[in-house]
């Protein structure tokens, strides 16, 4: 839980680095949030019929956009590429599992153009 309040308090720092361990946390989190607003939604009979989800969901959504972003950002710094890189998930199929493989690789070692490694100073 740590780790989603830690990407909440950088909610739109784009610059610096961020561990793996950081963003992954940080997407269960979310998931798990996100699933309880959809749940939410349902009980409470604000959920479209024709989606099945509500307002509750989409201010959630809306509330972490910018720290979803930004975590991806920082996270894509920490293995030495640019954010833009984000954008390869816009090519069908492949560009999302090459967004996967990004997320998953380990981060570079020592200092990068981003910033010092994030696992060095724990």
């Amino acid at each position: 839980m740590s780790w989603y309040l830690t990407v909440l308090k950088k909610y739109a720092v784009f610059s610096g680095r961020a561990r793996r361990k950081e963003y992954w946390m940080f997407a269960l989190f979310n998931a798990i949030f996100a699933i309880v607003a959809v749940i939410l939604d349902n009980v409470l009979g604000t959920a479209s019929h024709d989606t099945g989800y509500g307002i509750i969901y989409g201010l959630y959504i809306l509330a972490v956009l910018l720290p979803t972003f930004a975590v991806l950002v920082r996270r894509l710094h920490d293995i030495g590429k640019s954010g833009w890189w984000f954008f390869i998930s816009l090519i069908p199929l492949i560009g999302s599992i090459w967004l996967l493989v990004l997320l998953v690789t380990d981060s570079q070692l020592g200092e990068n153009q981003y910033g010092p490694n994030p696992k060095m100073s724990l």
